[in-house]
């Protein structure tokens, strides 16, 4: 292989979601040369997807990436869903990452372009699961740490907005939960009662945090939206200064989640303990989540990073959307 090939372009990533679009622009090892993040998401377009909101946005973040390369491009996250580019349709799990590359929805940019979408993934049962864009950070956390993929269970949790606890077992994403702790958290802050009270902290009160975690895990029994009162009430008493209670509410909530996920383990005869961990998401988000799980006697989950990148690259390879030669360089 010449050294040319190793620095030339050969493949545009996009993780287009509801809120914002982040781009990626790879050689053929998977090594990201360029990146760039823009505000419009799905949500976001400068005008409707009838009138070309797609397109501009696509044009504007990667038209001088194609006019230098005419490169493929592969794309993840809520640009498959119905309110997206083009609707890809879920994959039943049980799956691993096959079913997901040999199911790659295409659609045609204005300048001819193939842009192919990674479908999502859903879980079907009694409570429905779904998940546009994890897929890809899930896959790609397996690729870029083999040994967290290597055989028995790896459960990889992803917290945000919808947070995501992930069952994978040998290779193959099992099922999933959604718990939709941060949506919450905001709605709580900024638009109930309990916000009224709250003051603006520049840094973050630890003890706050583990405060409102503790009440979740060891004083919760009678459920979320009894304890979440407590926001309120150790803020009347006294014992919670204004600035803390944004911390003790988001710990009480994050505790709440993970009480709810050793309650779903506990149900299928297992623990926290018989499990990989590994977290996926926002540095400082997840470094809560490690304090969480190190409160309520959780093993050590490692922070995984690169897993957009990896993913979308390894489904694009495994895809043949490729040169050759790219399919040939050793792992």
């Amino acid at each position: 292989m010449d050294i040319q090939s190793t620095e030339t372009p050969a493949l545009i990533g996009l993780d287009w979601g509801t809120s914002s679009l982040r781009a990626y622009l790879f050689d053929v090892s998977g090594r990201v040369l360029d990146s760039r993040h823009s505000a419009c998401g799905i949500m976001h377009l400068p005008k409707p997807r009838e009138s070309g909101g797609f397109d501009d946005v696509f044009e504007s973040i990667c038209g001088d990436w194609l006019n230098a390369s005419a490169v493929p491009v592969i794309a993840a996250g809520m640009v498959g869903s119905a309110q997206g580019w083009a609707e890809a349709p879920y994959i039943a799990a049980p799956a691993n990452s096959a079913p997901l590359i040999g199911a790659l929805k295409t659609v045609v940019s204005s300048r001819g372009t193939l842009v192919h979408i990674v479908p999502g993934i859903i879980e079907r049962g009694a409570f429905p699961n779904v998940m546009r864009g994890e897929e890809t950070q899930i896959f790609g956390a397996l690729t870029a740490h083999p040994a967290l993929g290597a055989g028995g269970k790896t459960l990889i949790g992803l917290p945000g907005t919808h947070a995501k606890w992930a069952f994978v077992v040998d290779g193959y994403l099992e099922r999933f939960l959604t718990f939709m702790t941060g949506e919450v958290f905001a709605v709580l802050r900024d638009y109930t009662i309990l916000g009224r009270t709250m003051h603006p902290c520049a840094g973050r009160d630890d003890d706050a945090f583990l405060r409102g975690i503790d009440m979740a895990v060891h004083a919760g029994a009678t459920g979320m939206l009894s304890t979440i009162f407590s926001t309120r009430t150790l803020g009347l008493t006294g014992e919670l200064r204004p600035e803390q209670q944004s911390d003790y509410l988001s710990g009480l909530l994050i505790g709440h989640e993970l009480a709810g996920l050793s309650s779903h383990l506990a149900s299928q005869g297992s623990t926290l303990d018989d499990w990989k961990l590994g977290l996926i998401g926002a540095e400082n988000l997840c470094e809560r989540y490690r304090t969480a799980l190190h409160r309520i006697g959780a093993p050590d989950a490692g922070i995984l990073h690169g897993t957009t990148e990896c993913g979308l690259f390894h489904i694009a390879r495994e895809a043949g959307l490729l040169p050759a030669i790219a399919r040939s360089i050793p792992e």
